[in-house]
């Protein structure tokens, strides 16, 4: 892909973020070949088709001429929504990481009450509680997932989160049509920010278009 050319990996975060938590993520981006870019959204306040309109302007002043992106939980959902209302990017590959691409139970569980309603905002808006939009295979699209249960997901769902699960979201939920790869680590929702495996599967398939790291 564009072999020579500078290759930009744009970071999205998830829901409650700053961008911060992948800073390891970046770091290892970067040692592999990437200029990383973080993008911050409002991931509660603003709906994630909103947030992806304000992604396609963010990504509009990038200058390098093949952009990546990498979503985490929440900013996989707004990437899908990126290439849906969108699909006119420059030449990139996507990987998602622990995506909740068919809905979250831990957010449907939040969402029956006042307060899980309140911190979970407009996230849900065709978002955690199901409805993202399917993925058209505009470009190649590589899913990591973990099933690692560790996470307040499982305390919020007390022990019903549908297993396996990476302690947030479940497996079942980060599976897409369309996508080329599903690969699944032994990793924690967060704990994949951190992990120097998946950072190498995601360097790999934003290089070759497969996880060869993790084969």
């Amino acid at each position: 892909m564009l072999a020579g050319m500078e290759q930009a990996a744009v970071l999205v975060h998830g829901i409650w973020m700053t961008g911060l938590e992948m800073a390891p993520l970046a770091w290892r981006l970067r040692r592999c070949g990437f200029i990383p870019r973080t993008f911050h959204y409002p991931s509660v306040r603003r709906a994630p088709r909103e947030n992806a309109a304000r992604l396609d302007a963010f990504l509009a002043t990038l200058p390098e001429p093949v952009i990546h992106l990498v979503g985490h939980s929440l900013g996989g959902i707004v990437v899908a929504h990126l290439f849906d209302a969108f699909p006119d990017q420059k030449p990139g590959r996507v990987v998602m990481l622990g995506a909740p691409l068919r809905g979250s139970a831990v957010a449907a569980r939040l969402a029956r009450t006042p307060w899980g309603r309140a911190i979970l905002g407009r996230s849900v808006e065709q978002g955690l509680l199901g409805g993202a939009p399917r993925w058209h295979g505009a470009r190649d699209l590589g899913l990591i997932a973990g099933t690692r249960s560790l996470g307040v997901g499982t305390l919020v769902a007390l022990g019903r989160l549908p297993r396996p699960n990476d302690g947030t979201v479940e497996l079942a939920a980060t599976r897409c049509d369309g996508a080329r790869e599903h690969l699944v680590v032994r990793h924690s929702h967060f704990g994949m920010l951190y992990a120097r495996d998946v950072a190498a599967a995601v360097c790999d398939f934003l290089h070759h278009g497969r996880f060869q790291a993790a084969a």
